[in-house]
């Protein structure tokens, strides 16, 4: 059995978890409310206060949505009770970034700022260089980060761009130039 597929979700008591004939899941707790559709074949019951996800059988796909709706389901349960968040870094001379009502303004060194607008929800914040990409939803979350590094993604000899916190870029040595002669 899947080491993860197998493993139960604990539901905290402020989160409510509906389960549709269709394996149809709407969790709803203090941050919001998220649905999602899984597959027919694999079976969600809930047990106490935790979810267990199971699987017919053996086979190669199954075993694979057995991990893969183990771990959205807790990816659900987790967003709606604490959230998630994506931190990017804007690096390079004139490089900025600031908050224009809800939406982030970047100076990227283009002739013009490039405004971003959030998805619904989706919240930004910001301080310093450092842009906090909010959300309940971790896929979306994620999505929209890769989103705004996509912009100007850091470039190996200045190390100029937007990158993930904490992603090492591997640096390139410039121009040997002329030597000798």
């Amino acid at each position: 059995m899947s080491r993860i597929g197998r493993q139960p979700i604990p539901v905290p008591a402020n989160v409510t978890v509906t389960i549709g004939d269709t394996n149809n899941v709407a969790v709803k707790g203090p941050k919001g409310e998220l649905t999602r559709q899984f597959p027919p074949t694999i079976t969600l019951t809930r047990e106490e206060d935790n979810l267990v996800v199971t699987r017919p059988n053996d086979e190669g796909k199954q075993r694979a949505l057995h991990g893969l709706s183990r771990s959205l389901l807790n990816n659900m349960v987790t967003g709606v009770t604490t959230g998630f968040t994506k931190t990017l870094e804007v690096q390079g001379v004139g490089y900025r970034a600031q908050l224009q009502g809800s939406s982030l303004q970047l100076a990227l060194g283009f002739s013009h700022p490039v405004v971003v607008a959030p998805p619904e929800g989706i919240s930004f914040n910001v301080e310093g260089p450092r842009i906090h990409i909010q959300g309940i939803d971790k896929e979306r979350v994620g999505q929209v980060a890769a989103n705004i590094r996509k912009l100007r993604p850091p470039e190996p000899y200045k190390g100029k761009g937007i990158r993930y916190s904490g992603e090492r870029v591997r640096r390139k040595a410039g121009k040997a130039g002329k030597v000798g002669k």
